[in-house]
């Protein structure tokens, strides 16, 4: 066994999970070994970060209270940071046009697993099937990418 591939590939997997397939096949690994690894990798890095979403957006709106806090006690002008960027129009075209399925399937893969997985906690955290659907995404993805990285 080539333990050290079975760990790249999974730990690659648990961010950019697009590209982890690619790397199996490069590292000769089999079929059935880059599926498993890349759905494993993906689905722990999916709930490592599904289920501390919570913690990280309260993270992300502390520090941008400490840093408005920081711009008006040093009489700096303030700029706050637009709301509607390009990515964010993107991130709500993509939640209307393809709704839960849509996010929870392809947010993970193609933006990468953490921002993916954080995203659709924002929009569909309270729902209990939200999980379910990242985790069956990833292993959709996961023989989709597999086949693909193997076919050539």
């Amino acid at each position: 066994m080539a333990w050290g591939s079975f760990i790249t590939v999974f730990l690659l997997s648990t961010f950019k999970f697009m590209f982890a397939p690619f790397t199996g096949a490069i590292l000769k690994l089999t079929f059935l070994e880059t599926f498993l690894i890349c759905a494993a990798g993906g689905t722990f890095g999916a709930a490592v970060f599904y289920f501390s979403a919570e913690y990280f957006m309260k993270r992300s709106k502390a520090k941008h209270q400490l840093t408005y806090e920081l711009a008006i006690k040093n009489n700096l002008q303030w700029i706050p940071k637009k709301k509607f960027t390009k990515f964010n129009r993107f991130i709500i075209r993509l939640k209307r046009t393809f709704g839960i399925y849509g996010i929870s399937f392809w947010a993970p893969f193609f933006l990468s697993v953490p921002i993916g997985s954080i995203i659709t906690a924002k929009f569909y955290g309270k729902l209990k099937k939200t999980f379910p659907l990242i985790v069956l995404g990833m292993f959709i993805n996961s023989l989709i990418m597999t086949s693909f990285a193997h076919l050539f």
